[in-house]
């Protein structure tokens, strides 16, 4: 059985806009100036004790735990009176093709909380897709290889049939820290070419080349839908 894990923004769903304006609010009530949107940006996908450890550095841990509550009060103000996260093309397609597939599996490993995700993802009608979603609720942060080990665990996956499909360096260190194979697609919050050094097999640039790159790492004999 193979197991394709998707990493959630930045790769399935374009939150940078929500995560930008959450995180800038959120420095504004601290009393302090935020980050450059390229930086916010370069740190999506950790989780946010990581997120907030990073971008204070050598700030107090207290302050970096209070900014964590305002950051998810700011961004379940946002979830119910915003528009949901857009995905990206041809996400959803591609996302049910794989899932019709009775020899794949596929999930996901995101620094979202599990609430985040089902909200997100549960709009979109993608959710009943995943048989494994990995959160920051439930291991450490990329690029730690928890969320990988644990999905192959509950799907029953080895890590040479495990693909880890996301947009940035701490997906491609992950997934290369389980022995899963990394793709990197290029529209998303990391540079494209910081991916191939993080450990990535190769960058997609558009959700459309997931397929058939599969088809050729499979060496399958079906076509793919």
């Amino acid at each position: 059985m193979r197991l394709v894990l998707f990493d959630c923004d930045g790769t399935l769903v374009d939150s940078q806009h929500v995560i930008v304006a959450c995180m800038e609010a959120t420095f504004a009530d601290h009393g302090l100036a935020p980050p450059p949107r390229r930086e916010i940006l370069g740190i999506v996908g950790l989780s946010l004790p990581q997120v907030f450890q990073t971008l204070l550095d050598a700030d107090s841990p207290a302050r970096g735990a209070a900014m964590v509550e305002t950051y998810k009060d700011h961004f379940l103000h946002y979830r119910q009176s915003g528009p949901v996260e857009p995905l990206y093309p041809s996400a959803d397609r591609v996302v049910a093709a794989l899932a019709a597939r009775e020899d794949v599996l596929i999930g996901i490993v995101t620094g979202k909380s599990r609430r985040g995700v089902k909200a997100v993802l549960g709009h979109h009608d993608l959710i009943d897709h995943f048989v494994t979603v990995q959160t920051a609720d439930d291991a450490p942060s990329k690029p730690h290889p928890g969320m990988v080990h644990q999905a192959m665990a509950e799907t029953g996956a080895d890590p040479a049939d495990t693909v880890v499909i996301g947009d940035t360096t701490y997906d491609m260190e992950m997934a290369r820290a389980a022995g899963a194979t990394a793709i990197g697609v290029g529209w998303g919050y990391h540079a494209a070419d910081l991916l191939p050094g993080a450990g990535a097999e190769t960058v997609l640039d558009h959700f459309d080349d997931l397929l058939p790159w599969l088809h050729g790492l499979w060496r399958d004999t079906d076509r793919l839908p």
